[in-house]
C-alpha cells in the first residue's frame, strides 16, 4: 500500500466537530476527500463541492479531544531547531502510550500550549500512520465551515455508519 496525503482540517473541542478536506494519492491514483464530523448530532457527511453532492450517515463512536492521554508516558523533552539564543528553537515534548483498543501511539506537542507537532500511530490492520501538523491556529478562522453548505439539506440518512477512521479507509 502507498499511501501519500495532504489534509486541512477545522478542530471545534467546544461544538464536537471536525472538518477535514484531505487530497492525496493511493496506489498513483489521486483522489480527493471532504468530511464534516458533528459528534453531538451523531452524523458525519462526506462532501462533494465539485459536483455539489452529500451524503449523510451516522457516525458512531465518541468524540476524542485532542490532547495529550492521561495514560501516556513522557519519552523526552527536546527542542527544535537551535537552542542557542531565545526563540530559535520550539520546545517539544514526545509521549508514547498504547490506547485501549492496544493501537500504539507516539504524539509529539508543544511544551507551552500544547499544539500538536506530530503523530504516530500503529495497528495491526494500518501500520504506522504519521501524520504531521503544520499551520495550527487557535480558535476557528472560518465557523462556516463547520456546517454543511445548503445542497446537504434535506439528504436521507444512510443506514451505514461510520466513525473517524473511516475517513482514512475509504481510499
Amino acid at each position: 500500500m502507498n499511501l501519500m496525503a495532504d489534509a486541512k482540517y477545522v478542530y471545534d473541542a467546544y461544538g464536537q466537530r471536525i472538518r477535514m478536506k484531505e487530497i492525496g494519492t493511493y496506489d498513483n491514483t489521486t483522489f480527493h476527500y471532504d468530511g464534516l464530523l458533528n459528534y453531538k448530532e451523531h452524523v458525519m457527511y462526506l462532501i462533494n463541492e465539485q459536483d455539489r453532492t452529500c451524503v449523510k450517515q451516522p457516525l458512531k463512536g465518541d468524540f476524542k479531544l485532542m490532547e495529550i492521554p492521561h495514560n501516556a508516558t513522557l519519552l523526552a523533552a527536546i527542542i527544535l531547531g537551535s537552542s542557542s539564543a531565545p526563540l530559535d528553537g520550539l520546545e517539544v515534548s514526545t509521549w508514547i502510550g498504547e490506547t485501549q483498543e492496544k493501537a500504539k501511539y507516539l504524539i509529539s506537542a508543544t511544551v507551552f500550549g500544547c499544539i500538536p507537532v506530530n503523530t504516530f500511530y500503529h495497528t495491526d490492520k494500518t501500520g504506522w500512520v504519521t501524520i504531521s501538523f503544520y499551520d495550527n491556529v487557535i480558535g476557528v478562522e472560518n465557523p462556516e465551515e463547520l456546517y454543511p453548505p445548503p445542497y446537504c439539506q434535506g439528504v436521507q440518512l444512510r443506514d451505514e455508519s461510520s466513525d473517524f477512521y473511516s475517513l482514512f479507509e475509504k481510499h
